[in-house]
Formats: C-alpha cells, sequence, structure tokens
C-alpha cells in the first residue's frame, strides 16, 4: 500500500511540471527568517528521478539569504479535486554553475526573462510599478534545488484518510502510516 501511494505521489508531482494547469505547478516554500516562517508560492520548474525540486528566482531575493543561513525548507503542494496534501522536508541549495544558470536563462522565454532584470531588488520600496527600471545586459537569474529528506503524504477521502510518511534512507524511501 505504500509503495503504491509513494508512486502516486511522484506521478502528481511529476505531471506539476508536465501538464499545464496542474496545481502542484506552484507550491508553497517555507524557510525562516530571523527564526520567524516566511512562506511564499514559487513556480516547480523541474523535478528529478531522485526527487530534486527546481525553481528559479532572482539571486537578490530575500529567500536566498534565508536559504544560505538555513538550507532546511518546506514545501506544501495541495490538489484540491484529488484532495492530496503533500509536505516535503529538505534542504535546499542556490545552483552556483554558471553553466547551467546559462543553460537555463536561456530556456527561459525572452519575455519571461524581464522578471530577473529589475535594477532594484525584489522587495525594494518604489513610488509606483511605473517606477520600475530594467538593466539591459545583466540579470540577478539563479537556480534553486531542493533535496528532499522527508515526504508526508495525507490523501483526504472516506471511510478513512490516508497519511503515510516517506523518509529517504540512503537512495531508497520508507513508507510509514500514520494517523491523519
Amino acid at each position: 500500500m505504500c509503495k503504491k501511494a509513494f508512486e502516486q505521489l511522484k506521478k502528481e508531482l511529476f505531471n506539476g511540471v508536465n501538464k499545464k494547469g496542474h496545481p502542484f505547478r506552484y507550491f508553497t516554500l517555507a524557510t525562516l527568517n530571523n527564526g520567524r516562517p516566511k512562506q511564499r508560492t514559487v513556480v516547480l520548474r523541474k523535478i528529478s528521478e531522485d526527487l530534486k525540486f527546481t525553481f528559479y528566482t532572482d539571486c537578490r531575493s530575500p529567500k536566498i539569504e534565508q536559504i544560505k543561513s538555513n538550507e532546511n525548507v518546506n514545501l506544501l503542494f495541495y490538489h484540491p479535486k484529488k484532495r492530496i496534501q503533500i509536505t516535503i522536508q529538505g534542504k535546499a541549495e542556490k545552483i552556483t554553475n554558471n553553466e547551467v544558470t546559462n543553460t537555463y536563462w536561456h530556456g527561459i522565454p525572452t519575455h519571461a526573462r524581464k522578471d530577473y532584470t529589475t535594477s532594484k531588488a525584489p522587495g525594494s520600496s518604489i513610488d509606483n510599478t511605473d517606477a520600475i527600471s530594467y538593466l539591459e545586459e545583466e540579470h540577478n537569474f539563479c537556480i534553486v534545488e531542493i533535496k528532499a529528506e522527508s515526504i508526508d503524504y495525507l490523501k483526504l477521502q472516506q471511510p478513512n484518510h490516508q497519511r503515510i510518511l516517506f523518509t529517504k534512507t540512503d537512495k531508497n524511501w520508507r513508507g510509514e502510516f500514520l494517523v491523519p
């Protein structure tokens, strides 16, 4: 039963990247900011077979400093129609390999690159949105990868909800049923 649930959750996570409109395309990322939780929605860009999750951000974003201070993060996915909640604990890392970053950068549509070229850092104060200026030749694009360490899977169903905690040991995942 655990193996079947694990395969289902993996399928749904991969669908978040591969199927347009899938609710797992966007997830909530939680970091710590001076010991206080900070959450925001990010876009799932890639997931690897060994469950590394990739998203893009501006390298000046506060989340990058928060990850440098504490690599432990939490990801939250929810599928309202299937009533599946997936909570992932893992370790985040900013990818510093320029070759990898450039490959991803050139894969972004030209119109979407603008998000990573503002002259001021995300969260900076401005008078109004017309005051945003953009860099011409440079960008602040970076990639963050999150290596999953545990996955809490909750399926809301009748007659009984199903909850399983999957924990990574070496290269394998072990499942344990929990009271929902």
